[in-house]
């Protein structure tokens, strides 16, 4: 039988969680060592702006399922670190334009993958229909997530020099929010998941949104690196997409 654990060692087993963290996947190994080519970088970001486009709409579910105004104003916060002028969701758009992406293309999101479109919009799906205590707490993959922001701006430079390098302000830009978020998103996990059901709750949700996020990558992993998109064995299949980025 389980045991209630302490808030110390609850947190300390949430953050263990991040050896399953996608920094880990192969193709985000490939990426930091240098060894992505052109094509599967801008894969890789044509197909996370989709990602990128609906974390402002998940926070926005959850603020639908009314938590207290305190929380709703952290909350605010998120999204305007996304929707604002100059936010998230521009800074990606000029990482787009830094790796040779058409911004148009981005914006219709024509390469984003069926895996990586079911994976992102079952995340938001889960925001809308979760109680937003279970929605919020699931965005504690940010507690990983300012290692691999640094990752990029310590190895992009050096490994993929024909990379514009203002278009890494999104990643500099996380360092910060991502550090901010999570502290709200931890304290509240702590304080409310407080039995031994709801902190078994936690590891699940955080289980799943660690899911999501590996998936995205496997997509990218078979489409880019394996050369197996969508269909690919399907000859003159009217479904058949166009996945290839690069000129």
């Amino acid at each position: 039988m389980k045991s209630l654990l302490s808030k110390k060692e609850f947190e300390e087993a949430l953050r263990a969680m991040g050896s399953m963290y996608h920094i880990y996947h192969p193709f985000h190994i490939r990426m930091y060592e240098g060894k992505c080519t052109k094509e599967e970088i801008q894969g890789w970001v044509a197909n996370r702006f989709y990602y990128q486009t609906m974390i402002p709409i998940k926070d926005a579910a959850i603020m639908s399922n009314n938590p207290p105004i305190e929380d709703r104003r952290k909350w605010i916060d998120r999204i305007n670190d996304h929707d604002s002028v100059g936010g998230g969701i521009e800074a990606w758009l000029d990482l787009g334009t830094a790796v040779g992406l058409d911004k148009e293309d981005l914006l219709s999101h024509k390469y984003v993958l069926p895996a990586v479109r079911f994976a992102v919009d079952a995340y938001v799906n889960f925001a809308k229909h979760a109680p937003w205590k279970e929605a919020a707490m699931s965005s504690l993959t940010e507690m990983f997530a300012p290692e691999i922001h640094q990752q990029r701006l310590d190895t992009w430079p050096k490994n993929y020099p024909w990379i514009d390098q203002n278009g890494l302000r999104y990643f500099q830009k996380r360092l910060t929010e991502a550090r901010r978020d999570v502290q709200h998103g931890l304290a509240l996990t702590l304080e409310e998941f407080n039995t031994v059901e709801l902190q078994e709750k936690a590891f699940s949700i955080l289980q799943f949104k660690l899911d999501i996020l590996w998936t995205m990558v496997d997509a990218l992993y078979l489409a880019y690196e394996l050369k197996r998109p969508p269909y690919f064995n399907i000859k003159d299949c009217h479904a058949t997409r166009k996945i290839s980025c690069s000129e």
